[in-house]
């Protein structure tokens, strides 16, 4: 069995989601560990919240790569084999190159609020949005984008996320992406809804953000991978450190192409694509991408042996 372990992003968090993976004192240690690198109690975050704390994406990004980090050393730590691939959706690529041992821990914490820093401050408040569409087919969807664009000269709308088929995001300007609903709905989505957030990721709109990524990640030191990973830009692994770097600053402002991903994994002989992080959000669309893969989630900690025992231990 051929298997790869994928990484949840921003939207994945919750209050009380590390509940399930009380009995590894590994998940509350590495939790602890950020928050002596970064000087913040996620800790007690996560567990009590409050939920306004924990979804502020200077707080939500540095919290889901430590949650993902978390499961996977435990994951290694009761006996998990190395995936033959892995990926990230969108901030959880950033989980996907610790562990490829590509950036060490406290450098990725660095880099990921960082990061959220500069997209927060890239778009004022208020001025961008992002929506999911349900239902329509991504040409049109892609269409709609153009022809919303094409009419508000001052404005821009584009995909976002093609995160399976029939469940596109769309950002932009928040004008325009009100709009794209509208247009969306006309042409027969089945759901057109405004996500509840105010940075317009993976979109042009993020343009300042990677001018300041590329600079800040100039200064970061990187490891060649150690695994294999299947970047969001471009659906392909790097070898080379600065083809990495590059490809993380067009991360920012390309769509994150989920469905590609996983049918790439397919294509290249995994059998088995494992959502490595709390929550199911992935499996479930990873599910909707290609069912003849089998999906799993380290959802807890009883997953996690459940899971170690059907693809076997480390040697």
């Amino acid at each position: 069995m051929k298997f790869a372990f994928v990484f949840p992003g921003q939207g994945s968090q919750s209050v009380g989601m590390m509940n399930g993976y009380a009995d590894l004192p590994i998940i509350q240690n590495t939790f602890e560990e950020a928050s002596d690198i970064l000087r913040q109690d996620y800790w007690s975050m996560v567990n009590k919240g409050p939920v306004e704390d924990l979804n502020l994406t200077i707080h939500t990004q540095p919290i889901m790569l430590t949650a993902g980090v978390a499961v996977y050393r435990a994951w290694k730590e009761l006996g998990g084999q190395q995936p033959a691939f892995l990926a990230g959706h969108s901030l959880g690529e950033y989980t996907a190159l610790v562990a490829s041992e590509t950036l060490s821990f406290a450098e990725a914490l660095a880099v990921v609020r960082f990061r959220a820093q500069s997209m927060q401050q890239a778009v004022p408040e208020g001025t961008g949005g992002m929506a999911a569409i349900l239902g329509l087919d991504d040409t049109i969807i892609q269409n709609i984008c153009n022809d919303i664009t094409q009419q508000c000269t001052d404005e821009m709308l584009e995909p976002a996320n093609f995160n399976s088929p029939g469940q596109v995001v769309i950002a932009g300007h928040k004008h325009a992406v009100l709009q794209g609903i509208e247009l969306a709905k006309s042409r027969g989505a089945k759901r057109a809804i405004m996500l509840p957030m105010s940075i317009p990721s993976h979109c042009s709109l993020m343009q300042p953000a990677t001018e300041k990524m590329q600079h800040y990640l100039e200064q970061i030191p990187f490891q060649s991978p150690k695994a294999a990973i299947l970047h969001n830009a471009d659906v392909k692994s790097h070898q080379e450190i600065a083809v990495i770097k590059k490809i993380l600053i067009q991360q920012l402002i390309k769509p994150v192409r989920w469905v590609d991903t996983i049918r790439t994994l397919a294509n290249n002989g995994v059998t088995h694509v494992i959502e490595c992080g709390p929550g199911k959000v992935l499996a479930g669309l990873n599910k909707r991408i290609d069912s003849n893969l089998q999906h799993l989630s380290l959802s807890d900690s009883a997953a996690i042996a459940q899971a170690i025992e059907l693809l076997g231990a480390a040697g």
